[in-house]
């Protein structure tokens, strides 16, 4: 590691705010509570702005989605006990999605007996439930530790899979001066590049195959524009996972947007003699489905070595992140001998793309007219934040084209509910300029609705749209699948416009597409969240 000098007798508290600072942290999400003022008071001091949302896995979600929307790591402080568990749904779901979050707590004191004494917030072990949902969680033994368990977390966001870690300060540590050593950082490295010899067959396998594909997952988002010079010198159809949604811009003649759980894509899939799958995992998330059975050679690029072998396993494995990868295979491409000879890649990007429509048409109808209306008002940069609701993973994800300059968030893999509006909040802190739109389900939107507080106390100019089936529609439909008697799924209406009035915001209803775009021309521009209800049963 490479260090800053720096030998001064600091408080734990100052120490975490010190190092956090050194690795370019400006924002941090979290509660003052009364075992964390110590972090708490460095923060002005240090230049670290501060966002208080209303639960603690408020801010686990808006900290993943400025760390998605920025590159750069989300930062939340919880306190002790209760609030520490409160993200950690937050964080199982920063893990699934790969999604580097750092975690700051305090901790039960050095000293303290294993036999419980009834401490505030006491716990067994709060790094043993943060090892569960976390790559790591590191509790310090000294002031002059805490530098080092920081660089560390930086270290494992700039050089390995990202994925969310926590740092513990026992109680005693916070408040307690000691020498804090210097300043410690990263090393200057960066993600590791592909192997020769396996470069080169997979560039000559992709050269030769006549029925390429490109599936681009959450670990290729960093190169967008390798990924399309890629499918294009190859004229390869492109499909994402959801995490992967916009690498490509999904009105380019090659997408196929996110289709994985369309039937007609996934046979495609197993029928295309070669697969190049970059940043994904092609999990049951992504699919709706076991993986398919593929017929020809795949290609897996990722920066984690044991993917290669998790659902399909790689014929030819690329380990390393995926914009020297891919810079270095299209290099080696030019190289590689073979010709599949000419193909109209285009035409069958339009068959699928009508297949996978018509597959979903009585599904997903629904939504799509409003989808539609929502885009007419909205810019190319526009950054929409989702939630595990039918609207989302039916509607928007599918039927919702995004470019490379916008964004689309889903929590994807451990599915959680209550993402969209935090996370919209995370999003519009981190650019206040751009447009942010929140999609939610009337009961997704209830986990976490206290944080239109939050939006309507920072005056962030924040839609929420809100598809209203009354309760759990998609538990509803899976229950009645079964043939059973729906259970606990019908909730009872709730005025959510009201709701965000009382939270001092806006509300409005939009029983139509060309009410829903001109309530959110006006929601754009309108300080506070405005809660935009669309009732499903609505006339299309």
């Amino acid at each position: 590691m490479s260090e800053q000098p720096g030998n001064a007798s600091l408080t734990g508290g100052e120490a975490v705010v010190r190092a956090l600072a050194a690795h370019g942290v400006t924002k941090a999400f979290g509660i003052p509570g009364t075992h964390n003022l110590e972090i708490y008071r460095h923060l002005a001091p240090y230049g670290i702005a501060h966002v208080t949302p209303r639960h603690e896995q408020g801010a686990g979600y808006a900290a993943d989605a400025y760390a998605r929307v920025t590159e750069r790591p989300g930062v939340a402080i919880t306190t002790t006990g209760p609030a520490l568990l409160n993200i950690t749904a937050a964080v199982g779901q920063a893990y699934s999605d790969s999604v580097p979050l750092l975690v700051v707590s305090p901790g039960m004191p050095l000293c303290h007996p294993r036999q419980p004494t009834g401490l505030l917030h006491e716990m067994r072990s709060q790094t043993e439930a943060l090892r569960a949902v976390a790559a790591f969680s590191h509790r310090v033994s000294t002031v002059e530790e805490i530098g080092s368990a920081v660089a560390r977390a930086f270290t494992l966001f700039r050089t390995r899979r990202p994925r969310p870690v926590h740092v513990e300060v026992p109680l005693d540590l916070l408040e307690t001066a000691q020498p804090a050593g210097p300043v410690r950082l990263t090393p200057p490295l960066s993600a590791p590049g592909p192997a020769g010899p396996t470069l080169r067959d997979a560039a000559r396998v992709l050269r030769s195959a006549r029925r390429p594909a490109v599936v681009l997952g959450g670990g290729a988002r960093s190169a967008s524009a390798e990924c399309r010079a890629l499918a294009e010198a190859l004229a390869a159809p492109v499909v994402t996972t959801a995490n992967g949604k916009g690498i490509v811009d999904e009105t380019h003649p090659l997408s196929l947007g996110v289709s994985l759980h369309s039937p007609s894509l996934q046979k495609w899939l197993a029928d295309c003699d070669a697969v190049l799958a970059v940043g994904t995992e092609l999990a049951e998330s992504d699919l709706w489905s076991a993986p398919p059975t593929l017929s020809g050679t795949l290609i897996r690029v990722d920066i984690d070595p044991s993917q290669m072998y998790a659902g399909l396993p790689a014929d030819l494995a690329l380990v390393g992140a995926a914009r020297p990868t891919l810079e270095a295979l299209r290099k080696a491409l030019e190289e590689a001998t073979g010709d599949s000879g000419a193909r109209d890649s285009a035409a069958a990007v339009r068959v699928l793309r009508a297949a996978r429509d018509a597959e979903t048409a009585e599904r997903d109808g629904r939504w799509v007219p409003y989808l539609r209306a929502a885009r007419t008002v909205l810019d190319a940069d526009a950054i929409w934040t989702s939630d595990s609701a039918q609207c989302c993973y039916y509607g928007a994800l599918p039927h919702l084209p995004v470019g490379p300059r916008g964004r689309y968030l889903h929590p994807t893999g451990f599915g959680t509910l209550g993402y969209a509006l935090p996370a919209a909040i995370g999003a519009k802190t981190a650019y206040p300029h751009r447009q942010v739109v929140a999609l939610s389900g009337d009961g997704g939107l209830q986990f976490s609705v206290q944080e239109l507080a939050t939006a309507a106390q920072l005056r962030l100019p924040l839609p929420v749209v809100v598809f209203d089936n009354g309760g759990y529609g998609e538990i509803r439909d899976e229950m009645a699948a079964r043939g059973d008697t729906p259970v606990g799924v019908d909730l009872p209406s709730v005025d959510l416009p009201a709701l965000a009035r009382a939270y001092g915001g806006h509300g409005t209803r939009a029983d139509t597409p060309e009410a829903l775009a001109r309530a959110l021309s006006q929601a754009l521009t309108t300080p506070g969240p405005t809660v935009i209800t669309v009732t499903e049963e609505t006339p299309r």
